[in-house]
C-alpha cells in the first residue's frame, strides 16, 4: 500500500511539473485530497485558473526610447535559461542597480516586461532589469518550480540559475553590489522569495506580488493547500527588506499569502495608510519596522483586485491597470534600501 501511494505521488509530481495541475490534482491518493479539499472548496478551479490563462502571441513590446532589450543566455552547474535584459540609454559604464523580475505561470520575458512596465522605470531611473525566463522543458505552463526541494537551496535547481544570472549580468556591466533587487509575480513571486532567503549576500531587496513566503511548501500537495488557503513557510534569521502587493479579491493565490510573506520577516507595525491610485482602486499600505527600528518591509493590500500586477499595463498578461503602479513603488523601494552588510 505504501508503495502504491509513493508511486502516486511521484505520478502528481510529474504532471504538475508539466503544467497539469488538474490531472496532478486527480492522481493524488483519496487521503491526501480528501485532506486537501476540506482545507477549502474550490481549489482545483483556481489552478484552473493559474494554468488556463490566454496564451495567444506574445505582445508587441514598446520599448522605452533608445534602451535596449538585449536576448542572452546563461549556462551553469545548476542549469541553464534564457533571459532578457534592458539597458537604459542612460547607462555609461558607471555602476547602476540591477533589478531581477520573475514572471508568473504561461508568461514570458517579453509579456512581464510588457505588463509590469518595469523597463520604462529603468529608463527614466538608469538601471538595468534582467528577465530570467522559464523554459517549457522544465514547466509546460512556465510556471517556476518554486515548491520543488530541488529548486529551494543555494546554488541548487532553479535557484542557482537565477543567482548565475544575476552574477553573470554584474561580471559583464557595471552593477553597484549594494544595489541588487529581484522580484517576481505569483509564482515567480515566491521563486523571488526563495531566491532572495538562498542568497542574502547578493539582493539586497525583494518584491513580491500576488506570491507566497519563502519555502511555503516543499512538494505538490503543500503547494495545492499553501495556494488555497495560505502557508506560513520559514522565519529567516536577517530578512531582507521586503515589499509585498497583493490584491484582496484574489482567488488563485489566497491574499493571506501576502500577509505571511510580512509576518515572516517578524517586522513590527509602525504605521498603516489608506489610499486610492488615480485608476481607481484603493489600497492600504502598511510599514513595518525591522529588529533595529527601522522601516524595513511594506504591505499594500489592493482592495477589489484580482490575481494582477497592480498598475500594469494591459498590453501584458495578468495586469489591473486600476491599481497603484507596483513597479514604480517596487523600485522606490528598492531605491531606499541599498544593502547594509
Amino acid at each position: 500500500m505504501r508503495d502504491t501511494r509513493l508511486s502516486a505521488l511521484a505520478r502528481a509530481a510529474r504532471q504538475a511539473r508539466a503544467g497539469e495541475f488538474g490531472t496532478a490534482w486527480r492522481a493524488l491518493p483519496g487521503g491526501l485530497r480528501d485532506l486537501a479539499r476540506r482545507a477549502g472548496r474550490g481549489l482545483e478551479q483556481g489552478l484552473a485558473r493559474l494554468r488556463g490563462r490566454p496564451r495567444g502571441p506574445v505582445p508587441e513590446v514598446a520599448e522605452p526610447s533608445r534602451g535596449r532589450f538585449l536576448s542572452e543566455s546563461f549556462a551553469g552547474p545548476t542549469g541553464q535559461r534564457a533571459y532578457r535584459l534592458y539597458v537604459p540609454s542612460g547607462y555609461r559604464g558607471r555602476p547602476v542597480p540591477l533589478v531581477v523580475m520573475l514572471h508568473g505561470c504561461t508568461q514570458s520575458p517579453e509579456d512581464f516586461s510588457a505588463g509590469t512596465g518595469m523597463n520604462r522605470v529603468a529608463e527614466a531611473e538608469t538601471f538595468l532589469v534582467a528577465y530570467p525566463a522559464q523554459t517549457k522543458a522544465a514547466n509546460q505552463a512556465r510556471c517556476w518550480n518554486w515548491y520543488s526541494r530541488a529548486d529551494q537551496g543555494r546554488e541548487s535547481g532553479e535557484t542557482g540559475v537565477i543567482a548565475g544570472i544575476t552574477r553573470a549580468v554584474m561580471a559583464a556591466y557595471a552593477v553597484d553590489p549594494r544595489r541588487v533587487a529581484i522580484a517576481g509575480l505569483s509564482a515567480g513571486g515566491a521563486a523571488a522569495a526563495n531566491v532572495a532567503a538562498a542568497y542574502p549576500d547578493l539582493f539586497a531587496a525583494l518584491g513580491v506580488h500576488s506570491g507566497l513566503c519563502a519555502f511555503a511548501a516543499r512538494d505538490l500537495p503543500g503547494a495545492l493547500s499553501a495556494m488555497r488557503q495560505g502557508a506560513a513557510g520559514t522565519p529567516s534569521g536577517a530578512p531582507v527588506p521586503t515589499i509585498v502587493f497583493h490584491g484582496d479579491r484574489d482567488t488563485t493565490v489566497n491574499p493571506r499569502n501576502g500577509e505571511a510573506v510580512i509576518a515572516a520577516t517578524g517586522g513590527r507595525l509602525i504605521r498603516r495608510e489608506d489610499g486610492q491610485a488615480p485608476g481607481g482602486r484603493a489600497y492600504a499600505r502598511s510599514l513595518y519596522a525591522d529588529a533595529a527600528g527601522q522601516p524595513s518591509f511594506e504591505h499594500w493590500v489592493i482592495h477589489g483586485s484580482g490575481h494582477a500586477w497592480s498598475g500594469g499595463d494591459p498590453a501584458g498578461s495578468y495586469t489591473d491597470p486600476a491599481g497603484p503602479d507596483a513597479a514604480r513603488e517596487m523600485w522606490r523601494f528598492f531605491k531606499e534600501h541599498p544593502r547594509r552588510r
